[in-house]
């Protein structure tokens, strides 16, 4: 298939996704989600019927970038959201206002997270070939810290990494796909669709997954406010996850009618294994924060302690 037949059938894909919700409650709980993979617990819940067992009505609020994510999140428009922990600690900056409940993904054996790729033009394959090349990114997110991060275990020096700030996750495919910049970093399923049409992978995360790693948040008050219909929450979520580990293949329909999948690796896309319930380590978020600070975004440090709570 041609790279603009893919991006023409993916940009169809992102634009015409419809996230339902829950109708038992007339306020119900609002998280925000990207269109990607690690959502697919809360449609699996919302299918099996466990948030409705558990008396609560739910909505998904659709986001194109994490900048508008974290926007509904000042805003007060949204209870939590999939995120990580960067966006956790600049939310609390000055005072805590979002919490981190558990681990959604992490990159394992296989299944990356996301992957540094080279457009099928530029000719780089390894990362040293990087250096001075500005890698497509969303600015500020995990997107650039484990870019940062792997690219730094790669061997290059800070200033031998460059990045463009590209948010829109169809975009940075179709940047790259067409050549218009030599590299970026993207998450799956889209990045196997990206090396499956001729974008050549440079490095995954699966190489250093202790940078990647994406969560679910809540907010502060939301927690204080609601925490049994959290519990309730994570509950189901976490039932969700169990089903979808135990039979990834039984949830196949489900995955390619809720998350972008492009068409070519529809079949051959293996759904990678949830993580199970638990937090971050305080050594990743030291790491954040280390990296918040080097990029001039932060200048205290917000308690670990406070940042998350274990519903």
């Amino acid at each position: 298939m041609k790279k603009n037949t893919i991006i023409f059938l993916l940009s169809i894909l992102f634009t015409s996704m419809m996230f339902p919700s829950g109708q038992n409650e007339e306020q119900p709980l609002k998280i925000a989600f990207l269109p990607v993979l690690d959502s697919l617990p809360f449609y699996i819940a919302l299918e099996e019927g466990y948030f409705a067992e558990e008396g609560l009505a739910v909505q998904a609020i659709p986001v194109s970038s994490p900048v508008e994510r974290d926007q509904l999140m000042q805003a007060g428009e949204i209870d939590g959201m999939l995120n990580e922990l960067s966006s956790t600690a600049l939310f609390n900056r000055d005072e805590i206002q979002v919490q981190t409940v558990q681990i959604v993904r992490i990159a394992t054996g296989n299944s990356p997270v996301f992957r540094i790729l080279a457009s099928p033009q530029s000719g780089i394959t390894i990362p040293a070939e990087l250096a001075g090349i500005e890698i497509g990114v969303s600015k500020n997110s995990v997107i650039e810290y484990l870019t940062d991060r792997i690219l730094q275990k790669e061997g290059l020096s800070d200033n031998e990494i460059s990045v463009k700030s590209v948010p829109l996750i169809p975009e940075r495919f179709q940047l790259l796909m067409s050549g218009q910049i030599s590299a970026a970093t993207l998450p799956d399923p889209l990045a196997q669709a990206a090396v499956a049409a001729g974008a050549v992978e440079v490095i995954a995360d699966t190489a250093y997954p202790q940078y990647s790693v994406s969560v679910l948040s809540f907010s502060r008050k939301s927690i204080e406010e609601n925490r049994s219909a959290l519990n309730k929450f994570m509950k189901a979520w976490n039932k969700a996850v169990l089903l979808l580990n135990e039979d990834p293949d039984a949830y196949r329909a489900l995955f390619l009618e809720k998350i972008p999948v492009p068409p070519t690796i529809s079949d051959a896309f293996i759904i990678p294994p949830f993580a199970s319930p638990g937090l971050p380590g305080e050594e990743q978020w030291n790491d954040v924060l280390d990296w918040l600070e080097e990029k001039g975004l932060m200048s205290t440090r917000p308690s670990f302690d406070k940042s998350v709570d274990n519903l």
